[in-house]
């Protein structure tokens, strides 16, 4: 498996409330092997749902979307593209703020990071770009121009830039600060 370099945790999120995905940051957390315990994507399974359309609704699934995480520089072109000043991970729910890595969403299956604190995470692919975190940009922005049409131009701005879903591999502790190694799937 070849070594792909690092980048660095810019923040760590947890997402604890049952009613709403927007995560909240703290210092550091302890991932065991079915996530962040606590957290609303937490599990070593988790229900099939309309992104799984090959298995009744509802049906127990691995969870391949225990952790996800963004980078500083695809949320910044996400804002750019929607004419905001920024775009906070918090407001796409994810658990992960990356910086160095900015094509992060294009990191292949099956890429491993790896952090000091003896977590690794493997990647299990892109995460798609749902209209749920645009609801909450235009409830965050009432007086943006497109106030009316960001959920739908979130999808389009976002596709290929919305960062990764991850499952852990190895528990271990995963903080602000941390030099994550990364490591690509041979080809």
């Amino acid at each position: 498996m070849p070594y792909a370099g690092t980048c660095v945790v810019a923040a760590v999120l947890v997402a604890t409330e049952p009613d709403t995905f927007i995560s909240r940051r703290v210092q550091a957390v302890e991932v065991d092997l079915g996530g962040i315990p606590g957290d609303r994507h937490h599990g070593l399974t988790r229900p099939a749902g309309s992104r799984e359309p090959m298995y009744p609704r509802g049906t127990p699934i691995r969870n391949r979307r225990q952790l996800s995480a963004v980078s500083v520089e695809e949320c910044a072109a996400i804002a750019a593209g929607l004419g905001l000043d920024a775009v906070l991970p918090e407001w796409l729910g994810a658990n992960l703020l990356l910086e160095g890595l900015p094509e992060l969403t294009r990191l292949p299956a099956g890429a491993r990071l790896l952090f000091p604190g003896g977590a690794g995470l493997v990647c299990e692919g892109e995460n798609r770009p749902c209209r749920h975190p645009g609801q909450v940009l235009a409830a965050l922005h009432p007086l943006h121009p497109e106030r009316e049409a960001l959920p739908v131009r979130f999808v389009q701005v976002a596709r290929g830039r919305r960062g990764i879903v991850l499952s852990v591999e190895r528990p271990g502790r995963i903080a602000q600060g941390d030099r994550v190694r990364i490591w690509l799937p041979r080809s």
